[in-house]
Parts: C-alpha cells; sequence; structure tokens
C-alpha cells in the first residue's frame, strides 16, 4: 500500500491539515522554554519593589508560568531593578555566567537602561547592558508591574520568533 502525500485525496489533505498540528521541534522547545520561564531577581533599588508587586495577588504573575529563582544555575532570566553601581557589576556579570544557556536579561526601569537620574554619577553604570547583554528594556521610574508583565510577554515573543526563523533579534 502507498501512503505517500501525493496518493492521499485532497479534501482527506484539507482535513489532515485542519486537524493535526504540524511543527518542528525546534519550535516546540522555543514554546515550552517562553512559557516556563524561571527568572532571578536582581532587585537593587524602589523597581525591586514593584517587580515584587507583579507576583502579588492582583497581577498574579505566576499565571504566565514565571516562577521567581533564587539561584543562578536555576534560572534562564535575569530581571535587573534598580541602580547598577560600579561595585556590583562584577557581582551582577559572575552571576549571569553562572545561570546555564539559553539565558535572557530584562533591564526594568530607567536605571538599569541607562543610569537614570544618577547619570552624572562617578559610581553609577550607564545601563547593565554595558556588563551583560540585554534582550528587553523595559523603561520607567519606576515601571509599574503591568509594564513587566508586558516586557515578560515581549520577551516569550522573541524566544519564539528567534526558534522558527533561526535569527538572533538584537
Amino acid at each position: 500500500m502507498d501512503l505517500r502525500i501525493e496518493n492521499i485525496p485532497e479534501e482527506d489533505m484539507q482535513e489532515i491539515q485542519r486537524t493535526v498540528f504540524m511543527s518542528t521541534l525546534e519550535q516546540i522547545k522555543a514554546w515550552s522554554r517562553s512559557n516556563s520561564l524561571w527568572p532571578m531577581t536582581f532587585g537593587l533599588a524602589c523597581c525591586a519593589i514593584e517587580m515584587m508587586q507583579a507576583s502579588n495577588a492582583h497581577y498574579d504573575l505566576e499565571r504566565f508560568g514565571t516562577f521567581y529563582r533564587n539561584s543562578p544555575r536555576q534560572s534562564d532570566v535575569m530581571i535587573v531593578s534598580g541602580t547598577v553601581t560600579k561595585k556590583m557589576a562584577p557581582i551582577l556579570r559572575r552571576l549571569y555566567d553562572q545561570m546555564p544557556e539559553p539565558k535572557w536579561v530584562i533591564a526594568m526601569g530607567s536605571c538599569a537602561t541607562a543610569g537614570g537620574p544618577y547619570v552624572k554619577s562617578y559610581s553609577v553604570v550607564k545601563g547593565v547592558d554595558q556588563i551583560v547583554p540585554v534582550d528587553v528594556y523595559i523603561p520607567g521610574c519606576p515601571p509599574n508591574p503591568a509594564a513587566l508583565i508586558y516586557g515578560i510577554n515581549k520577551l516569550k515573543e522573541k524566544i519564539r520568533y528567534e526558534a522558527k526563523t533561526g535569527k538572533k533579534v538584537i
């Protein structure tokens, strides 16, 4: 019996396309990774309070499959929220290096993205992207929990898009 695609009648082929889900292994891995993010919290200032609020009952970040981890070895996302000083920069880099691949970074707040109001200080890093590669920037001083949830959803889209196209989005 010959079961090649050319021998399947057109109406049966339409039924198969309508009812059977076809995907690649990379897309399935990206879907599962994007729906079970485990961020490591790196809260340094007032943005950390808003990051904590994202987990409360009102916003409920866990409903999106995002559960905070305290160990870099159990995390795949680092959320840097707050002012990064030059003394804290080597520690931030060390924790990033301890995270397993694939890993992503979210810069939350104007201090983490560009230095914030302390940009003229000699001791403040002018953006966390000078230390680690950042995937998603969330602006604001401080951004509210809804903005963090929006940023996490943008990261999920980025993970799926990169798996689908095979291109790294910068």
